[in-house]
């Protein structure tokens, strides 16, 4: 069944309230394999011990988390068929070990691709602290409806992705491993959504198994360019965006592969090393160059 467009173009803002410690920057931290290596060298304790914690970047994704939203029923959508299109992190400043935070969540655009490619929403989120405090980070996401198109919309105008230089090789590959519990452990920062986990839900979307959220691979392959262009440094972030072109099955190495495009800017993509598929593409990675031994 084609989706309200105007109706739901009309919705106000959402908005969520939540709070954050040191216990769910830890947690999050070990959902998107933090430790996996090396449990105790200096740049996995800073993410996962509360002296001297800082907070993954990445961790902006699930702060003031709204839930699996487009599951509600007031939305109306094939919420079994959605699948996470693109993620875009912008960091305002880094983020504090702790905070209450609001979270206010618009829908900006959907585009109709037809009633048998389905449909792609667009949505902005902010996140700041409670109480009128500063701005923490924008957050930008697609989501692909694959049943809910030929609703009637307008199917050109989308923003167009990032294009990766692969007529030469990346300056810089790195691997990371995920486990086949990541998606169990990962979830429990907030993305309930059954397709991570229950093997019935993941059938009838077509995928042999529960896969790991995108959002968790988005956070392994942060990593990876924390570690390669910033020395593990947190504050040295600024903006991650990314478009999901597969999903990765929990238990599979994720290869990042990078570009430096100018000082502060890299592109980067990533594939499954066991299937040699490409899993995250066109994706841009702006941050401050860190002059200084990294942390190991």
């Amino acid at each position: 069944m084609p989706l309200d467009y105007d109706r739901l173009m009309s919705l106000p803002p959402r908005e969520d309230r939540g709070s954050y410690g040191p216990r769910d920057a830890i947690l999050y931290a070990l959902g998107v394999g933090v430790g996996a290596g090396d449990a105790t060298s200096p740049s996995s304790l800073s993410y996962t011990y509360e002296t001297g914690l800082r907070v993954l970047p990445t961790m902006a994704v699930v702060i003031g988390y709204p839930g699996f939203w487009l599951m509600e029923p007031q939305y109306g959508l094939d919420w079994k068929r959605v699948l996470h299109g693109e993620q875009t992190v912008e960091l305002h400043q880094p983020l504090p070990a702790a905070a209450e935070v609001v979270s206010r969540l618009k829908i900006d655009a959907i585009y109709d691709k037809g009633a048998a490619k389905g449909a792609i929403l667009y949505s902005t989120r902010e996140i700041v602290e409670a109480g009128g405090g500063a701005k923490l980070a924008t957050l930008r996401s697609t989501s692909f409806l694959r049943g809910d198109g030929g609703f009637g919309g307008r199917a050109d105008g989308a923003p167009k992705a990032h294009v990766i230089p692969d007529h030469r090789a990346p300056d810089l590959t790195i691997d990371i491993g995920t486990r086949t519990d990541q998606a169990l452990l990962y979830r429990l920062s907030g993305d309930l959504n059954p397709l991570h986990i229950d093997p019935a839900v993941a059938r009838r979307a077509g995928f042999e198994r529960p896969i790991l959220h995108g959002l968790c691979t988005y956070g392994i392959v942060g990593r990876a360019l924390l570690a390669s262009l910033c020395s593990h440094e947190a504050s040295a972030f600024k903006k991650f965006a990314v478009r999901f072109s597969s999903p990765v099955f929990p238990g599979e190495t994720i290869r990042t592969e990078i570009w430096r495009e100018s000082p502060g800017v890299a592109a980067a993509r990533a594939r499954v090393v066991e299937r040699n598929v490409r899993v995250v593409d066109n994706g841009v990675f702006e941050y401050e160059p860190v002059l200084r031994p990294s942390l190991g």
